[in-house]
């Protein structure tokens, strides 16, 4: 079923909200019942709600409001895609504490794909998929003409296949290797084949705990103003959160925060996507690894704070298939896609 059939309005959520049996958990909550009263009354609840929702001792008083609101908006439908993860290089000029994909110009694992190489990446699913999903590290010497030519061979030999490509980071590193603004980086890539950004690289967008995790990457503003410029071009995109590294929760909230001011200013973002950090090969030895409560309740708090942005992904391939599953009664509207191929994720 297409995707406008059952999306509907701010004010008709809120409306399909204010006529739902209130279950009890949600009832005999204060926390979460007052919650349910600002999001019928306005559909924005303010800081304090958000980070009192993340330390609500009851978690299935606020899975239980974030379930409301999701079939408020999609009823009981979830969305998928068949997609194929394609890694472009993991050469990367930076060396983030978090990063267990990235290598160094000369580690004997290190690749970077000419343009057969990519395609042949994709030929084996070009039957079965409809979108390509291509990230990778920040190569030293390619500019936005690599990319343009990777892009545009792919589209004329499937043009059925939807590009998502590139996170903040690779458009500020393009642009400053091709001496172009990211409007006109941007505009290159959509011409050559780009159809969105699949909006990686969020991490947390405090700037205070960016410099403690990845160094040299875009500040929290930078990623902000190149999705915006996306999304002034025409190119929707999503938006992410890497939790579960050296953040608070007061931080966690102030990221989903900026996220929806920025939202009322470009209107792009058509997805939201919360994924917990792994640690086992990273250099981040104070991070631990999320529980499955703590993920839920991050899906469930996304949906309730994020009135203007209408999906949020439970990311099966980053939290498993069983916790997936659980998430889409919790919130989650979206599972990603098929993912034929990945590797950022599992290299840690």
């Amino acid at each position: 079923m297409p995707l406008d059939a059952v999306a509907v309005s701010n004010s008709d959520w809120r409306d399909r909200l204010s006529g739902m049996d209130i279950p009890l958990a949600v009832s005999s909550d204060n926390v979460t019942l007052d919650c349910l009263k600002t999001l019928i009354s306005t559909g924005r609840l303010t800081f304090d709600q958000g980070v009192k929702l993340m330390v609500n001792p009851s978690l299935n008083s606020v899975t239980s409001l974030a379930d409301m609101v999701k079939k408020a908006r999609f009823q009981d439908y979830v969305f998928f895609n068949e997609n194929l993860h394609v890694n472009s290089t993991n050469v990367c000029v930076l060396a983030c504490r978090f990063c267990a994909f990235r290598k160094g110009p000369r580690h004997p694992d290190a690749y970077s794909l000419d343009v057969d190489q990519y395609i042949e990446r994709v030929r084996p699913y070009s039957s079965r998929i409809d979108e390509v999903h291509t990230v990778g590290g920040l190569h030293p010497i390619w500019t936005v003409s690599e990319y343009c030519e990777l892009f545009s061979n792919l589209k004329h030999e499937f043009p059925h296949i939807h590009i998502k490509a590139l996170t903040a980071v690779e458009i500020k590193h393009l642009s400053s290797r091709s001496s172009l603004s990211f409007s006109e980086t941007l505009s290159r890539l959509s011409e050559a084949g780009l159809n969105s950004l699949p909006g990686g690289g969020a991490e947390i967008l405090v700037d205070s705990v960016r410099d403690r995790i990845c160094m040299g990457k875009e500040s929290s503003d930078e990623y902000l103003e190149i999705h915006g410029v996306a999304h002034s071009l025409g190119i929707p995109t999503n938006c992410t959160m890497l939790f579960g590294t050296v953040e608070s929760v007061e931080d966690r909230i102030n990221h989903l925060l900026r996220l929806r001011e920025q939202q009322d200013e470009s209107s792009g973002f058509q997805c939201f996507v919360p994924y917990p950090f792994l640690p086992d090969k990273t250099r981040l030895p104070e991070a631990q690894l999320a529980t499955g409560q703590e993920i839920i309740r991050m899906i469930s708090v996304s949906r309730l704070m994020l009135d203007n942005i209408p999906h949020i992904k439970a990311y099966r391939m980053n939290i498993g298939d069983k916790l997936a599953s659980y998430a889409i009664n919790c919130g989650a509207d979206d599972v990603d896609g098929t993912v034929g191929h990945e590797e950022i994720m599992h290299e840690a």
